[in-house]
């Protein structure tokens, strides 16, 4: 990510050089330097957002006006390895024979993964009265493979243009290679949140049936009523969804989760839910509060006899939203959470399993420092506390 950076401040800084050469001094408004440094930091602005969607014909149908004002050339093409993805400039786009031509040369430069100048016999067409008299093909790559490639034409093609379009072809790289490092980053999410479906309690699914069906020739009602809430549950948690879902309906999952598990332990459980109305929408990782309650139950409630209270706590504060789960139970020994939320618990303890998987997918989504905090000890009860930023991240 560092080496991207500096990749990408030098190409711009000498784009900014390049902008100055063809403006050819001050324009009577300004210092020229900041001028084509404000309008070479402005172009690049605007093409970023598209470039980090990654190399597809949308992406480079939007970004490809905006990388021609930065070449500063007659026209300018976006290809994949085998087809042109976008067209932008003063002449009309290639015809399919001219087309083919292109991706032919960038053909060569996949070969080669070096810049490539067309002109004499590689002309696109002999026409004498065709337009395109001349193009510099420059790679785009992604950790080191070629993906696609930019073509910047003009008559004639200058030393100029070629280091113009050389450098906007690094720089789109770069922005390239942070589209890959996001979408990496999506895919390990979506595996930790697939990871955690498959890691909800087996015990708890069998406990819940088993206390449902105890109640179905004594409390055919209640039955009923807990069958509801396990469907609900059931359907929250191993449904087909994105990173991120909303706190209002992390809540509701949390809801029938210690209504089933009440239903099991009777009045023993107490629980308490304080949410100030104002943060339901905020947007939360999918499945990152139920975990946490069930650790409550796990380890506090069930390991300290069966009885105790279960507290969550939800507060606005100011672009944050934190959310503190409380127990009164058994408590822990410091040593072992940090085995937890290192992926080392005890076999079959789903409670851990869900604890270290939340703490991994916080810290990949916000930043380190926003990892799960723990407070415990044995006799003494838990305490976990979980910070969230209501903006969601730009990249999911």
């Amino acid at each position: 990510m560092l080496l991207t950076g500096c990749v990408v401040l030098c190409v711009l800084s000498g784009l900014v050089g390049y902008r100055l050469g063809r403006r050819g001094g001050d324009s009577g408004r300004g210092d020229p330097v900041d001028n084509a440094t404000f309008a070479t930091l402005h172009l690049a602005a605007m093409a970023a957002p598209y470039l980090r969607a990654g190399l597809a014909r949308d992406s480079a149908r939007r970004a490809v006006r905006h990388l021609r004002a930065l070449v500063g050339t007659a026209a300018l093409a976006v290809t994949s390895t085998d087809q042109v993805l976008a067209w932008d400039g003063a002449w009309e786009a290639p015809d399919d024979a001219h087309t083919r031509d292109l991706i032919g040369h960038v053909h060569g430069v996949l070969a080669g993964g070096r810049s490539h100048l067309v002109a004499g016999d590689e002309l696109f067409c002999e026409a004498e009265d065709c337009a395109i008299r001349g193009a510099v093909v420059v790679p785009l790559t992604v950790d080191g493979r070629v993906i696609g490639a930019l073509a910047a034409y003009d008559s004639p093609v200058s030393a100029a243009l070629v280091r113009a379009a050389t450098e906007v072809g690094k720089w789109a790289s770069g922005q390239l290679e942070l589209a890959e490092l996001d979408a990496t980053r999506r895919r390990a999410l979506e595996a930790e949140t697939r990871a955690l479906r498959a890691q909800i309690s087996p015990h708890f699914v069998c406990n819940s049936l088993a206390t449902i069906a105890s109640f179905t020739r004594t409390d055919p009602d209640r039955a009923r009523e807990l069958l509801l809430d396990f469907a609900d549950f059931a359907r929250h948690a191993l449904r087909r969804a994105g990173d991120f879902t909303t706190l209002s309906d992390e809540l509701t999952c949390v809801d029938r989760y210690l209504l089933l598990e009440r239903a099991r332990f009777g009045d023993k459980l107490r629980f308490v839910v304080d949410v100030v109305r104002e943060v339901l929408p905020v947007p939360v990782p999918f499945l990152c509060l139920q975990p946490l309650v069930e650790n409550a139950i796990t380890h506090g409630i069930r390991r300290g006899g069966g009885a105790g209270e279960v507290s969550v706590v939800v507060r606005d504060v100011g672009n944050e939203v934190h959310i503190i789960v409380e127990d009164d139970g058994a408590g822990m020994d410091p040593q072992r959470v940090r085995e937890m939320l290192d992926g080392e618990p005890p076999s079959g303890d789903s409670g851990g399993i869900g604890l270290a998987n939340v703490d991994v997918r916080l810290r990949q989504i916000y930043g380190q420092e926003y990892g799960l905090v723990i407070d415990t000890a044995p006799g003494e009860g838990t305490t976990v506390r979980m910070r969230v930023p209501k903006m969601r991240p730009s990249y999911n």
